[in-house]
C-alpha cells in the first residue's frame, strides 16, 4: 500500500474510531441520564482529581457559564460536590463523588476486558507506538479545541 493510500485509510479509520467512541460515550451518558459533555467532565475529574471550574473550562474549551450550568446538573444528581479551596476560600474546587464514579463502573468493566484482549495481539514495541500516537493525538486535539473560532456570536 502506498503512503498516500495508507494516510487516506488512517484518516477514514480515525473518523470511524472517533464516531464509535463518541456514540459509545453518548450511549453511556444516556443510560446515566447525563448529556455527553457532563459524562466526559466526570471522566476528566475521575482521572485528574479535583479541579476548579476555571480549570474545567480550560480543559474542555467550554465557556465558564456553560461549566457552571454543567456543574449544577452534576451536583444536583450527586455526581460531584463543590468545596472551598483551602488555599483560596474565594475559589471553588469540584470533585467527583464516590457514588458518582461508582455509577460509571458497570459500563466500563467490559471495556477494560475488551481492551486487554485487543492489546494482547500487539508486541511491546507496537504498544509503545500506539501509546505515542494516542498521546500525541490527544495533545493535537486539545490544541485544536483551544484554537476553535468562537461561533457563539453568530
Amino acid at each position: 500500500m502506498s503512503r498516500r493510500a495508507l494516510l487516506d485509510a488512517l484518516t477514514e479509520a480515525g473518523r470511524a474510531h472517533s464516531d464509535a467512541t463518541v456514540l459509545f460515550h453518548a450511549a453511556v451518558a444516556d443510560q446515566l441520564g447525563l448529556n455527553p459533555t457532563d459524562h466526559k467532565v466526570m471522566s476528566i475529574l475521575e482521572r485528574s482529581g479535583p479541579l476548579s471550574a476555571g480549570q474545567i473550562a480550560q480543559r474542555t474549551g467550554l465557556a465558564t457559564a456553560s461549566v457552571t450550568a454543567l456543574l449544577d446538573r452534576l451536583e444536583t444528581r450527586r455526581f460531584v460536590r463543590r468545596r472551598s479551596d483551602p488555599a483560596d476560600r474565594r475559589r471553588v474546587i469540584v470533585e467527583a463523588t464516590e457514588v458518582g464514579v461508582a455509577r460509571f463502573a458497570p459500563y466500563f468493566a467490559t471495556r477494560r476486558d475488551s481492551l486487554s484482549r485487543l492489546y494482547a495481539d500487539y508486541t511491546v514495541d507496537e504498544l509503545a507506538v500506539i501509546l505515542d500516537f494516542l498521546q500525541r493525538s490527544t495533545d493535537r486535539l486539545r490544541s485544536d479545541v483551544a484554537g476553535l473560532p468562537d461561533g457563539r456570536d453568530h
